[in-house]
């Protein structure tokens, strides 16, 4: 029933086989068994495509539910409490996944020897239907209602600059001073407009400058470069913060966190693979003061006001 479901979902004998590390001659085997079994095709084969029988079209639906059922009945007997095992399709974006997802996965794989993870890195949020994502991790604090989040930690940002960008342009004492200035922005947040809050009021100032980018890493470069101010996230930029190689601008006035949200499907007929990781990274970074957060938090009263 695996190896149908599978089939039916990749559209090919060769994927769905690659996707369960077995052959494809295994694949035909385990198709066969289940036609004979059941006593009908469910599936027309041919050299280019395959395709569901009007009998496999029905059977399909049964057979998820049968291996839904399968997932229940072993959380049950103690799945839980067991060795984690199998593989996830993980989504994030770039920066998160650089600074801290691709080192957060490496430990867990670590741990857990019978685990497999495909991380996919993507500016862009995923149809976790379409493309079979068991987890995203999204920041954001405006989510698909649809799906389930779980918060796992904040993402702050501060307003920064190089030091060389400074001594050739007076450092901002105020938000609307930022007018004046060369800002980087980013293509999707904060594109002409950043929204800064202090003492639970929200200051909204109009920016423009030289570069827009979708990429966090893009725009962290040409703040290194000295091209103007940047608004980036704690969690990317806070090496380059504790080092001085960039300096807090406007410290007192801070843009919004966000959530970093663990995101999947449902939270029934959840595979313990996917719990042991959302607990793994829900303690991981867990505390009042995120881990990326703790770097430069001694360093504010030395920023550029």
């Amino acid at each position: 029933m695996q190896v149908f479901t599978e089939v039916a979902e990749r559209g090919s004998l060769t994927d769905a086989g690659k996707a369960m590390d077995i052959s494809r001659a295994m694949v035909s085997r385990y198709l066969e068994s289940l036609e004979s079994w059941l006593g009908v095709r469910v599936l027309h084969r041919t050299t280019r495509r395959v395709s569901l029988t009007d009998a496999g079209a029905e059977a399909l639906q049964r057979c998820r539910q049968v291996l839904d059922l399968t997932l229940d009945v072993e959380a049950a007997a103690g799945a839980r409490s067991a060795a984690p095992s199998g593989k996830l399709r993980i989504t994030t974006s770039n920066s998160f996944a650089q600074a801290h997802l691709a080192a957060a996965v490496s430990d867990f794989l670590k741990a857990h020897p019978r685990t497999q993870v495909e991380l996919i890195v993507l500016e862009r949020a995923v149809n976790l239907v379409e493309e079979r994502i068991d987890l995203a991790v999204r920041i954001s604090n405006q989510l698909d209602d649809t799906l389930v989040a779980r918060r796992i930690a904040s993402c702050r940002s501060a307003l920064c600059a190089a030091p060389s960008y400074l001594a050739e342009h007076a450092a901002p004492k105020t938000p609307e001073q930022l007018r004046t200035h060369r800002c980087l922005t980013h293509a999707h947040v904060g594109r002409t407009e950043w929204r800064l809050q202090r003492d639970g009021q929200t200051i909204k100032v109009p920016v423009s400058g030289p570069l827009q980018s979708n990429e966090v890493a893009v725009t962290r470069q040409a703040a290194l470069e000295g091209l103007g101010i940047a608004m980036l996230p704690t969690y990317f930029a806070s090496d380059d913060l504790a080092q001085g190689r960039l300096v807090r601008v406007l410290p007192a006035y801070e843009p919004e966190t966000l959530g970093i949200h663990a995101v999947y499907l449902s939270r029934q007929h959840q595979p313990p693979l996917l719990r042991a990781m959302l607990d793994f990274l829900a303690e991981r970074w867990s505390g009042a003061v995120a881990p990326w957060d703790g770097v430069v938090k001694g360093r504010k009263t030395k920023a550029r006001s």
